[in-house]
């Protein structure tokens, strides 16, 4: 059994820990050995019932990653933190560029980039004193464009280079910082697109011709990454992003 995080002191932070990519991650490293922390933004049932099925001790706390302060607060009360998942992200609607309102791009903006900023922030006392890693879930979609997917895009670059930043001025305390990029998944984002009406059976069709092995990934697919890239098993590997896309951005 893999047990990469079973001697590491402290916790795993996970945001948006009641998704399908986040609760993936939060399982995964649980059943490794890790103690993790769930933030979550308002669901706290799914969040607490998720914490009572971990084989390790897990709690659940609320923040809301727009607020500077509420970041803070998450890290003092996670307190010693060997990695921080960054899985958190608002709904995408599929909507071409030239049709999204300026106040709907700079809510985005805010949801995506301006929250992993006041996260990264408020977290890297913590990572720097374990010589922890960061990594961040963005998307596939900033190496290779789909048309009507820029709110995900766009915003998540920024948050790709944010992670490149503190990979290149945060190395000297220790600390890792890398991206994963999820393809087309059978859970998380996917299914809220499908329920929304945003992808129907036409456009599914269509995105698996354009993905080299023909079927789309799952939650579990992106949590094994993102584990590998928190263990010490990638301990020389920071600045990075590891698509996990069936072969979409070749």
């Amino acid at each position: 059994m893999n047990r990469d995080f079973a001697y590491r002191q402290g916790v795993a932070v996970v945001t948006g820990a009641t998704g399908g990519i986040g609760a993936a991650t939060a399982r995964m490293l649980a059943e490794r050995g890790s103690a993790v922390v769930l933030a979550y933004r308002s669901n706290a049932a799914a969040a607490e019932e998720l914490a009572s099925q971990l084989p390790r001790k897990a709690r659940a706390i609320q923040a809301d990653l727009t607020d500077p302060a509420a970041c803070v607060e998450l890290f003092a009360a996670a307190g010693e933190v060997h990695t921080l998942v960054h899985a958190a992200g608002p709904h995408v609607p599929m909507m071409h560029l030239s049709r999204v309102a300026a106040d709907q791009f700079a809510e985005q903006v805010a949801h995506d980039v301006l929250a992993c900023f006041n996260l990264v922030r408020a977290a890297l006392p913590a990572l720097r004193s374990s010589r922890g890693s960061l990594v961040a879930v963005t998307t596939a979609a900033t190496r290779r464009f789909p048309v009507r997917d820029g709110l995900s895009a766009v915003p998540k670059g920024a948050v790709e280079a944010l992670v490149r930043g503190i990979a290149a001025e945060e190395g000297r305390y220790g600390v890792r910082a890398n991206c994963v990029g999820p393809g087309m998944l059978t859970d998380g984002m996917a299914t809220r697109l499908i329920a929304s009406g945003d992808l129907d059976e036409r456009a599914l069709a269509a995105s698996r011709a354009n993905i080299p092995l023909r079927s789309f990934g799952c939650a579990d697919d992106v949590a094994e990454a993102v584990c590998f890239l928190a263990s010490d098993r990638a301990q020389y590997v920071t600045g990075q992003k590891l698509d996990i896309d069936g072969g979409y951005t070749v």
